[in-house]
């Protein structure tokens, strides 16, 4: 049974936390359930833990500084606070959750966590029939706002389009800049996701509400969370076809 330790300062969203992953992962067994960074580090030293729910600013030690001495456990940063998203990755950690939380990004990290927990016989097996074929797709974009600089998950965007050398990442609220072309960023999605409708344009599946042709016949591809309409190729149309 996977095991995990919970570290907040706050309390009541210590036990909202609680609450919520015995019912999206019941095989999920809190062992243990701190108040600060010290009583985070005896807790992973009195037993192999497999992942680490970290708030990154507590009394004692930060969550980063917990991190740090985690060894094998597996650390998730669930913060108000994004300027620490780099340095979070760069302790190796599986996700950053930015409070509040919801249900549906609480959802997307459980599931990550549960492929991270699998039996070492079925990961064995799925690494054998990877071997020798292509990088795992791309998980997350690294965006500038400003002098800032933060980290925009695949799972947030809605879809990218070509701007002369580099792209656009839409999200259902923002538009962000990167520097990697149309056709570069293709390569490293997962198919099974997004799939490219123009030539300079690329959908999240999951966002797309509809088809439809205009009066003129032309495929049109309409969005659950954005008012514009996106032109759908006829050379790209057959994917959509039983949409």
């Amino acid at each position: 049974m996977p095991t995990a330790l919970i570290a907040d300062d706050e309390p009541l969203l210590a036990e909202h936390l609680v609450s919520r992953l015995a019912e999206l992962w019941p095989a999920l067994e809190i062992v243990a359930v701190a108040a600060n960074g010290l009583e985070a580090i005896a807790a992973l030293g009195a037993r192999a833990i497999d992942f680490a729910f970290l708030d990154i600013r507590m009394p004692g030690l930060t969550g980063l500084q917990v991190a740090e001495v985690a060894g094998d456990t597996r650390v998730i940063f669930i913060t108000a606070f994004d300027e620490y998203a780099l340095a979070a990755f760069d302790s190796a950690a599986i996700d950053y959750l930015l409070k509040p939380v919801s249900d549906a990004r609480l959802a997307q990290c459980v599931a990550r966590l549960q492929r991270e927990a699998m039996p070492a016989v079925d990961l064995n097996a799925v690494l054998a029939q990877l071997a020798g074929r292509a990088a795992p797709a791309l998980s997350w974009l690294t965006v500038g706002i400003g002098d800032t600089t933060r980290l925009v998950h695949v799972d947030e965007v809605i879809y990218f389009e070509a701007n002369q050398k580099y792209t656009d990442v839409v999200t259902a609220s923002e538009r962000h800049l990167i520097r990697t072309p149309l056709k570069d960023l293709l390569t490293q999605l997962d198919a099974n996701r997004f799939a490219q409708i123009h030539r300079g344009l690329i959908v999240s599946l999951p966002a797309v509400a509809r088809i439809q042709r205009d009066l003129l016949g032309r495929y049109q591809v309409h969005l659950h969370q954005r008012t514009e309409i996106l032109p759908l190729s006829r050379s790209f149309a057959g994917r959509f076809r039983q949409m």
